[in-house]
């Protein structure tokens, strides 16, 4: 429960506001109509009044029901995990899909806490728990807000197609793509800028980024990948989230390898870790080869952490470190390859560039009419080489 509370904590912070007070109940079940018994109830009014508090948060989410039932009891804004997390997101959100997601993702959450509310909307005044869509969609009626979460969705399925089209380019082009993924504030964003030089915005609070950010990061064989940095993970993540943020997370299920970057001087990484496995599992992401980069290793702090598969401790702040996970990627993307040799004519210069782009070219030689180019690539590559390139390969050795 600390734990928990220590994050909800960090997260008012986040959303800039100040924790002032903490309440806490054990109890065998929550109450259907309060989620915490009646004189805990009473224990937070007294609270509110006596250190003039003008926002309560419950580190659970609550049903239509107990929130009205708490807003007509408790004397000033009531709000739930749920509910911060979206306003954070909202806050955050830079890009046009990033706010229409976020806008679809808390209208979906408040339409079916509208049942009742009334003229009582105008409590809900500014700040947080309103950002976004605002007070003024919450005014309208459900048909509105209805019409309005059509809209939205029909406005990210055309962002979608958008998408899948530059995904579809990259493939063309055998573009490798990593992404990172991990815990909110576990140092993705720190090594997304230290592998490729970067300068993708760095802060210590959670959700610091929220719109995905992707670079070229230049392999030890002189290979680019694509490397993206994903929206952080935490636990009890808002399934409007997940559902909001699927188009923009079905690179994750892309990726030809995830680097799952934890904070390994944390004292809940371990939890942490299991939360980030369960997102993946609820994106079906869960089978995408994975290296588990166990970050801040200079700190010294933390549980000694296993991971299944493939594995690295590093420092981001280290070059050699960097170097290190550098080489780690490229074993991992290669230890399955295939290595040979084409020839192809000189004349057909568009093969001889298509072949530079997909697979790493050792060296070639030119003999007469032909030039024979010594190559090797993953074999994911090399299955999707088109075939005219494979109709030129004289020479083929497949390495596991």
């Amino acid at each position: 429960m600390d734990s928990s509370l220590f994050e909800l904590a960090r997260l008012v912070d986040t959303a800039q506001a100040v924790p002032v007070a903490r309440v806490t109940q054990v109890r065998d079940q929550y109450d259907s109509t309060w989620l915490i018994g009646k004189g805990k109830v009473e224990e937070i009014i007294k609270s509110v009044e006596e250190d003039k508090i003008d926002l309560v948060v419950f580190d659970r989410e609550l049903s239509p029901r107990q929130l009205t039932r708490l807003e007509e009891r408790i004397p000033c804004k009531v709000i739930d995990r749920t509910q911060l997390i979206l306003d954070i997101f909202a806050m955050r959100a830079q890009t046009k899909e990033g706010s229409l997601q976020v806008e679809l993702a808390q209208l979906e959450y408040m339409l079916p806490r509208l049942v009742g509310k009334g003229t009582e909307l105008s409590r809900l005044g500014g700040g947080i728990g309103t950002r976004g869509p605002g007070e003024k969609k919450l005014e309208t009626d459900r048909r509105h807000i209805r019409g309005r979460i059509h809209d939205l969705k029909r406005d990210l399925e055309q962002v979608r197609k958008h998408r899948q089209l530059h995904q579809s380019r990259r493939r063309k082009m055998e573009i490798v793509q990593v992404a990172l993924v991990g815990y909110t504030n576990a140092g993705k964003s720190t090594l997304l800028n230290r592998l490729t030089g970067s300068t993708v915005l760095e802060e210590d609070q959670l959700f610091a980024t929220l719109d995905p950010t992707s670079r070229f990061l230049d392999l030890p064989s002189g290979e680019k990948i694509l490397l993206t940095d994903t929206v952080g993970f935490i636990r009890n993540l808002p399934h409007h989230l997940v559902a909001a943020f699927r188009s923009t997370l079905e690179q994750v299920q892309e990726a030809d390898l995830l680097l799952h970057v934890v904070d390994q001087s944390h004292p809940e990484a371990a939890s942490q870790m299991a939360a980030v496995q369960q997102v993946l599992k609820d994106l079906s992401a869960d089978k995408v080869p994975m290296l588990t980069v166990f970050n801040k290793r200079d700190q010294g702090r933390g549980e000694v952490l296993s991971a299944e598969g493939e594995l690295i401790q590093i420092s981001a702040l280290a070059e050699a470190d960097i170097a290190r996970l550098k080489e780690k990627i490229a074993q991992i993307l290669y230890e399955a390859q295939v290595s040979g040799s084409a020839e192809i004519p000189v004349a057909r210069g568009e093969m001889i560039s298509q072949l530079y782009e997909v697979a790493d070219v050792l060296h070639s030689e030119v003999n007469d009419l032909t030039m024979t180019l010594h190559f090797r690539l993953p074999r994911k590559k090399y299955e999707r080489m088109p075939p005219e390139i494979k109709a030129c390969i004289r020479e083929v050795h497949e390495k596991n």
